[in-house]
């Protein structure tokens, strides 16, 4: 019996540009995620942090094996995240 091998996952490198994107982008200019009243929007600061996280996690190329985990961290989601991001900033 032989089991079918898969070749390796490789960098994926625009989730791996918005993850380090978002880093910087939070470290430089915290306030990008505040609201108009200057508090922190919590909303926005998930979307972008998902973003961030799944962008690293299917930047360097690893692919968890669960289905609910390999969605929650592909290039999708990050874009989802991304684009949730943006959608709640110009909402505020």
């Amino acid at each position: 019996m032989t089991s079918a091998v898969q070749p390796p996952p490789r960098v994926h490198l625009p989730s791996l540009a918005v993850g380090l994107a978002t880093m910087l982008g939070g470290t430089l200019y915290p306030p990008m995620m505040v609201d108009a009243a200057g508090k922190a929007d919590h909303g926005l600061a998930m979307a972008l942090f998902w973003a961030m996280s799944a962008g690293f996690v299917r930047g360097v190329g690893f692919v968890p094996r669960a289905f609910v985990w390999r969605w929650l961290f592909s290039g999708w989601a990050c874009a989802l995240g991304l684009g949730l991001a943006g959608a709640l900033k110009l909402l505020h």
